[in-house]
């Protein structure tokens, strides 16, 4: 789940500012991206919609990436992201800190 699917359009262009589109509609705009292997990665700022809040979203979630339009597609709901545990900027994403992240995400089966 924390890498990107091999049918991504992923390049080195850089996704920060980029619009996320939940299956349901658009969720925010991406605030941080890793494209480190094995820790691939959005973090996404909700702004308004769940009061100011970021979410980490696996990179195994995202569908499409259309860098012309600048947009993100990610395979979730906008309920499933806002259910989804609070991004926590002052830890680091190691094995350890990343537990609640992967107990939420697993069930999906990226």
């Amino acid at each position: 789940m924390w890498d990107y699917r091999d049918d991504v359009n992923m390049t080195d262009a850089g996704m920060v500012g980029y619009d996320v589109e939940a299956t349901d509609g658009s969720i925010g705009k991406v605030d941080e991206a890793s494209n480190d292997a094995g820790s691939q990665y959005l973090v996404v700022d909700t702004g308004f919609w769940i009061f100011g809040k970021k979410r980490l979203i696996p990179a195994g979630a995202i569908v499409a990436i259309d860098h012309e339009s600048e947009k993100v597609a990610v395979e979730m709901t906008k309920d499933q992201i806002k259910d989804a545990p609070d991004f926590d900027e002052a830890l680091s994403l190691d094995d350890s800190n990343r537990d609640p992240y992967d107990e939420y995400y697993r069930p999906f089966g990226w």
